[in-house]
């Protein structure tokens, strides 16, 4: 019988993951579809980085209430009006531009209203996920949701790019609010058949969860340590996020770019296939200051000529570093921290180590326009001036944290943690 159920219950997680992949690729069509059309319309970099910055500042600034709320409601409900929702944003761009062109402000505010929505989805996916399938099945599971995540990297540029170039983004909003309704219909067969899991002890304030998770970083100065260095991480990588589009299509189309962002992207997938098969045993923080000093120089070689095939090249190699980087990051704050305290520790973790993204965000467009004014050069070559200069300090940041006798030690504590 409990093989029958979790037969049943692993077949109710496909169809969730489904949904989700879907969600994931529409989604990445309405990114790369808006970053085209605002640098098309403005030419600036930094409304091109405007748009990202309030698409991403909701599911920031809200990750932690929400993985609250994924503990104390219905997770399944949750999905459903966060992706039913969040279509709420993209029906009013599409609006706005059956009307005309869209401005700026316009895009910002459907944007920032999709993302506010979107913020109750990930920590209720994820927790659904560990409700739906054993230890045995989630580790098997485990490839397929970060698939679904990485889905609108690899598949969304490509599809975007070449629907560009026969229609415009209208259509690409259409799609991308089509996948919401699926995604919700897919989350409401698997929450039918399903049992709502709610926290039956409530006791604890949210200010308290908080404080407890924070005790439990703090107590390890390499961990924290290493969240600064994510945190910092995210700054630079972030700017090759938000300014690679600016920087190709100042001498290429939006085909060109939903190519080249997908063969870019091919690079993480090598790498995670290659970490699922043969693993990462010893060596953690020597693997991530290589790996970091890698993605750092390919930023560099990314940034240096307008050839969309050294661009290709390094941008792969830059991608297929990040998950080597990130597995190690991964593995030495999960093995120094105690199992009972790390769902509260790692919402913490999440939201410090990106708060350089929205530093990025926030910056770099308007840096990178200001690079272009100074110098008199195009806008697409001040972002490369400004992509080559986050390598640079990624590299050096690299180089740094094997220094750091605080962070070394955390793979030599690992075994006695564990026991």
């Amino acid at each position: 019988m409990i093989k029958v159920k979790e037969k049943a219950n692993y077949k109710k997680f496909l169809l969730l993951w489904s949904g989700e992949l879907v969600s994931a690729i529409g989604s990445g069509l309405t990114g790369f579809g808006l970053g085209v059309y605002v640098f098309q319309e403005t030419g600036s970099a930094a409304s091109t980085a405007l748009v990202t910055l309030l698409a991403f500042l909701p599911t920031l600034l809200l990750s932690v209430p929400a993985g609250v709320l994924a503990d104390r409601y219905d997770r399944r409900l949750l999905m459903i009006l966060g992706d039913g929702l969040s279509a709420l944003g993209l029906v009013y761009i599409l609006i706005c531009m059956s009307r005309g062109k869209a401005a700026l402000y316009q895009i910002a505010i459907g944007v920032f209203i999709s993302s506010l929505f979107s913020s109750l989805l990930e920590p209720a996916y994820k927790a659904t996920v560990t409700d739906l399938l054993s230890k045995e099945e989630y580790s098997k599971a485990s490839g397929l949701v970060s698939l679904a995540g990485s889905a609108r990297y690899l598949v969304s540029p490509l599809i975007a790019g070449i629907l560009l170039s026969v229609s415009d983004i209208k259509l690409l909003l259409v799609m991308d609010i089509a996948t919401f309704f699926l995604t919700a219909a897919c989350t409401a067969v698997v929450r039918a058949g399903l049992e709502s899991k709610i926290a039956k002890n409530k006791k604890m304030t949210f200010l308290e969860s908080f404080q407890e998770g924070w005790e439990a970083i703090r107590k390890k100065r390499g961990v924290l340590i290493l969240i600064a260095i994510s945190s910092l991480m995210t700054l630079f990588m972030g700017a090759i996020q938000i300014l690679s589009g600016p920087m190709i299509l100042d001498f290429a189309d939006s085909r060109v770019l939903g190519i080249a962002e997908t063969l870019c992207a091919m690079g993480m997938l090598v790498s995670g296939v290659i970490i699922g098969i043969r693993g990462l045993k010893k060596n953690f923080v020597r693997t991530l200051s290589l790996a970091l000093a890698l993605a750092g120089l390919a930023m560099v070689g990314f940034s240096l000529k307008e050839n969309i095939y050294l661009i290709c090249a390094f941008g792969f190699v830059f991608f297929f570093m990040l998950p080597l980087a990130n597995n190690c990051l991964d593995y030495l704050v999960r093995t120094n921290i105690p199992a009972d305290k790390q769902g509260r520790a790692w919402g913490l973790i999440g939201f410090l180590s990106q708060i350089g993204y929205l530093v990025a965000y926030a910056s770099v467009g308007i840096l990178a326009d200001k690079i272009a004014l100074l110098r008199q050069i195009r806008v697409g070559r001040g972002a490369a001036e400004l992509i080559k200069i986050s390598g640079l300090l990624l590299a050096l940041l690299a180089l740094a944290l094997y220094q750091f006798k605080d962070v070394r030690s955390l793979e030599e504590n690992e075994k006695t943690i564990n026991a």
